[in-house]
């Protein structure tokens, strides 16, 4: 704010408190300031666009027209069009942060006014929609959003109106989910996350938002993809591929997974030159489950002897001891392992730098986590748009804070730039 704005609020707000007894009187003062200052910055529009109508009006009463000769006369005084002018005033009510305002907005008698501060048939002052979507993206049912709307601002707001604020996003989130992609993307996250949807029948069941978050050439994470399915499996993974592709997505180095059913054979099918790595993290997690507490710390150690080997020939030997000490009492950890093994030893094709950024999903974990701050609120969605908006609005906010690349990112990019010489792109192989 500017230092002299800044002096003369202080001034007002000094006059405030000399006139205001309670919190009621100081907002009817902030309603009365609020009303005076739109109604005069609308009439400052009108002046604006009366001063260039006039302009263009007498410019075209002395300007002959393109379209008759040169020697014609000019048009006889008699025959101008008069200027447009001021035609009164005309009353609405718009809802705004300090309650309802009945503003006197200004016409025009050629009734080519558009006023852009609040618009013709706008009921709300500019920032109040921002705030029931704010409401509505901490997953606030709209009983909610009422029950607070009329406590802080004195505003009655409609369940209809609340609808039709959201439904903007609709738009939103289908251009969004329909972006073109850049072509090649080094590392990709695959994740989802449960919510429960009430369907067409009325019955709820449990849902899976799934997630696609990737690391671009620059390092920087953007959330690619945004899918809602009742059941995982091959069939659904593909179609979820096939849509990135279509939105021209060539190529991905590596994908990150965690154990999603069906998941790397659609990758697999999608993406033949694609490598596959499941996140160690989640299996070690995994494995605990099989694990008594007494025996946690012990069976972590060793199996982290395993993911962190410098070869796959050391991992395997790891693997090996980790039965022969453990099978006794924990036949499934090594077992399950081994059925995974192609898909958790793709690390090791890689050099630190690169491990580094592919050895676990907690890039999409973090994003998951804030999805689920945002969820936790609603219980239950009408139906899957309503839980798409609210996943979207999740990771709009999540994305403000997107604003470095990965750790280590300019040594992977070196190893990448090797390892798939022919797949990466000239531009971007030189940085």
């Amino acid at each position: 704010m500017d230092v002299s704005l800044q002096a003369r609020a202080e001034q007002l707000a000094s006059e405030f408190a000399n006139q205001a007894r309670t919190a009621e009187d100081l907002n009817g003062l902030m309603r009365l300031m609020m009303k005076s200052a739109l109604e005069r910055m609308l009439n400052t529009e009108l002046d604006v666009h009366l001063g260039r109508k006039g302009l263009a009006v007498a410019t075209e009463a002395l300007e002959p027209s393109a379209d008759s000769p040169a020697s014609s006369p000019p048009a006889s005084p008699g025959k101008r069009r008069s200027p447009n002018r001021r035609n009164g005033r005309s009353q609405k009510t718009v809802s705004g942060d300090v309650g309802e305002l009945t503003l006197a907005t200004p016409r025009d008698r050629d009734g080519t006014f558009e006023p852009q501060l609040i618009a013709k048939h706008q009921r709300r002052v500019p920032g109040f929609d921002e705030k029931i979507l704010a409401l509505y993206a901490k997953g606030m049912t709209t009983r909610d959003i009422q029950e607070i709307v009329r406590e802080l601002y004195d505003v009655e707001v409609s369940a209809t109106l609340i609808s039709e604020i959201t439904a903007d996003l609709d738009a939103q989130v289908t251009a969004w989910r329909t972006r073109p992609l850049e072509p090649v993307w080094p590392i990709v996250y695959y994740d989802g996350i449960v919510v429960h949807v009430r369907g067409a029948n009325g019955r709820v069941s449990q849902h899976t938002v799934y997630v696609a978050l990737g690391v671009n050439l620059e390092g920087h994470k953007e959330l690619l993809g945004l899918w809602l399915g009742e059941n995982e499996g091959a069939k659904f993974w593909l179609a979820c591929l096939t849509d990135l592709k279509n939105r021209g997505l060539r190529d991905i180095f590596v994908a990150c997974i965690d154990g999603l059913s069906g998941f790397a054979e659609a990758i697999h099918a999608a993406y033949p030159q694609t490598q596959v790595q499941l996140c160690i993290v989640h299996l070690v997690r995994a494995a605990l489950r099989y694990v008594s507490s007494t025996d946690s710390k012990p069976v972590i150690a060793d199996l982290k002897k395993i993911y962190q080997a410098a070869t796959v020939v050391e991992a395997e030997q790891a693997l090996d001891a980790f039965a022969q000490a453990w099978d006794a009492k924990y036949p499934t950890i090594a077992k399950v392992w081994r059925a995974k093994w192609t898909d958790i030893v793709t690390l090791f094709d890689f050099p630190a730098a690169i491990r580094r950024a592919v050895y676990t999903t907690n890039a999409i974990e973090s994003v998951n986590s804030v999805i689920r701050k945002f969820t936790r609120n609603r219980k239950i969605y009408p139906n899957e748009e309503s839980a798409l908006k609210i996943v979207y609005m999740a990771i709009h906010e999540a994305s403000r804070k997107w604003t470095m690349p990965i750790h280590h990112w300019k040594q992977a990019l070196n190893h990448f730039a090797i390892l798939y010489e022919g797949r990466m792109p000239e531009q971007s192989s030189s940085n």
